[in-house]
């Protein structure tokens, strides 16, 4: 049997308008019986701090915090850059719940283990 297929989405901006495009893409992903994961990096992370994705809804879409709740229901990890975190001078920091605060190697392992990779 072959091995199940992997994507990796990685989320660099704090940018409204470029939130929905891995979260929607992770969602299509799993439906499809690909495993995928959502990496959070550099400025990404300030929509994963209580309040922020609340404030995000564009068009007809949900709001950016209903789409990361969809994503993390849909057992898709999303993690979190611990070297993001600190350049962002976050010593500590409340983020959403569900999300996993991962080291800086865990990144390129993902890369690694990946049939595709997409930045965001």
């Amino acid at each position: 049997m072959a091995e199940k297929k992997r994507l990796l989405y990685v989320q660099t901006s704090d940018v409204p308008a470029r939130q929905y495009s891995p979260l929607v893409l992770a969602q299509t992903a799993k439906a499809m019986d690909i495993d995928a994961t959502v990496y959070y990096l550099g400025l990404g992370l300030k929509i994963l701090k209580p309040g922020e994705a609340d404030k995000i809804k564009l068009g007809d879409f949900p709001s950016v915090k209903q789409m990361i709740d969809k994503t993390l229901k849909s057992d898709i990890e999303i993690l979190v850059c611990e070297a993001s975190k600190r350049m962002l001078g976050w010593e500590t920091v409340d983020l959403i719940e569900g999300v996993k605060i991962v080291g800086a190697a865990t990144l390129n392992d993902l890369v690694l283990d990946a049939d595709g990779v997409m930045w965001f």
